[in-house]
């Protein structure tokens, strides 16, 4: 593996990819969704953090959502998978997976 010189907040990324920064949010906040060392968790205080992604993590999460977006099926059965809340995935359930 590369040394990591960069990474990029989830913010960030969602705006990189067009998505809702609170559902990369929901997928990222289990660590076991993505390959181990693609999350950074970035303090900016004593008792502050923002969760980052490395260049292979943002490359990881865009495939995932590309391949979940395949069909409404495969999206819905994603969201069930990745997201523990499940208002939330009501919500990104309603919109069409584009």
């Amino acid at each position: 593996m590369a040394a990591i010189t960069h990474v990029r907040s989830l913010d960030y990324v969602a705006g990189m990819l067009g998505e809702d920064a609170e559902l990369l949010q929901a997928i990222v906040w289990n660590d076991d969704n993505l390959t181990y060392g693609a999350i950074i968790s970035v303090y900016t205080g004593p008792d502050e953090a923002i969760t980052a992604l490395t260049d292979d993590g943002v490359e990881e999460l865009s495939d995932m959502l590309r391949e979940a977006r395949r069909t409404t099926e495969t999206w819905h059965d994603f969201l069930d998978d990745f997201v523990d809340d499940p208002e939330l995935a009501a919500r990104f359930k309603a919109q069409t997976p584009r």
